[in-house]
């Protein structure tokens, strides 16, 4: 029986460590790789006979899109195993049309965003990053006592959650082992939902207005474009902390940066929209924002994650086994 036959298309550049010597191996047990070099794009005459050869095509970061010219060139390809997060951008609507099946790594991806938002709900309520400003400026410690002895800190805290997404589900998780009272936004969950038992579902208005940390976890869809604007910001607490490790496009931007101007709450901003913020935009000034440049997801290592994932889905495809992260065409519209 004739063995299924794989490629990758992907960046090389930055899809470093998704796939080791190891993973490849362990893949190697269920396909033939046509080639290790991932395509960096479809229209060479070489990448046309690869594509005309495979069964199995894993994509990632920086994969040019499946059109339907490429589905074209493609006759045998049954499956699209995309090693990163989002299939949104990558697929053309002639994929599903052409059968082929789709499954991706977001829930590998998510694992890295919930760990930075816990630790950046830890960094917030006890107040780090100022206590670090002021260590730098006073090494005497007098500004820091000061701090210290303010209603900062992680007992008793309350934090708002926007979206029940994977990454979200995944911060509600994690706050289970803290003593937190957390709150939950989001319209689709319904009152029987399994994070109903360890949160409490609230309206947007009602999150903002409790919460001491607010953390983003929505996807980026034009109903939920700048859904945080100047309204929301008003209503957080003096001394709250704004977490984004989402999409940037999900915040009034202008409204937040005029928030965060007046010094009345702190932010930690891992995605702006556009996704490098302007030259001389005060994000990368102004002193209770600490801003990072979009490192929430997988970087180095964790990377492996991702192609581990798609490998075992590989596996379970080629198995005749259901997949676990199958996309649906219903679900990629609802998609981050």
């Amino acid at each position: 029986m004739m063995r299924p036959k794989l490629a990758f298309a992907m960046l090389a550049d930055r899809t470093r460590h998704v796939f080791d010597t190891q993973s490849l191996a362990q893949l190697e047990r269920t396909v033939d790789i046509v080639r290790r070099e991932p395509l960096e794009e479809f229209d060479s005459a070489e990448a046309r006979a690869v594509l005309a050869q495979i069964d199995i095509l894993v994509t990632g970061w920086g994969s040019p899109v499946v059109t339907a010219d490429v589905v074209k060139a493609a006759p045998r390809l049954k499956l699209i195993a995309h090693a990163a997060g989002t299939v949104k951008f990558t697929l053309d609507p002639a994929v599903y049309a052409a059968g082929i099946r789709v499954t991706h790594a977001a829930d590998a991806n998510a694992v890295p965003v919930a760990e930075f938002t816990l630790a950046s709900i830890i960094y917030a309520n006890k107040r780090v990053f100022e206590l670090r400003d002021h260590y730098r400026a006073d090494p005497g410690r007098r500004s820091s006592y000061a701090l210290m002895d303010q209603p900062i800190g992680n007992y008793h805290r309350t934090v708002g959650l926007v979206g029940a997404s994977r990454i979200g589900r995944k911060v509600a998780r994690f706050l289970e082992a803290f003593d937190f009272t957390v709150l939950l936004f989001d319209p689709f969950v319904a009152a029987d939902d399994p994070i109903v038992r360890t949160t409490e579902l609230v309206d947007l208005d009602t999150l903002m207005a409790r919460s001491d940390v607010v953390s983003i976890h929505a996807p980026s869809l034009p109903s939920t474009r700048a859904m945080i604007g100047a309204q929301q910001l008003r209503l957080m607490k003096d001394g709250a902390a704004f977490i984004n490790t989402a999409r940037g496009a999900l915040i009034d931007e202008a409204a937040l940066i005029a928030e965060l101007q007046t010094g009345r709450i702190h932010a930690v901003i891992d995605v702006t929209d556009p996704e490098i913020p302007a030259a001389g935009s005060p994000f990368y000034e102004l002193p209770n924002v600490f801003l990072t440049p979009h490192v929430a997801g997988a970087v180095g290592t964790e990377r492996l994650r991702l192609g581990q994932m798609a490998i075992e889905e590989v596996e379970r495809f080629v198995a005749g086994k259901p997949m676990e992260f199958e996309v649906e065409p219903a679900l990629l519209e609802r998609l981050a």
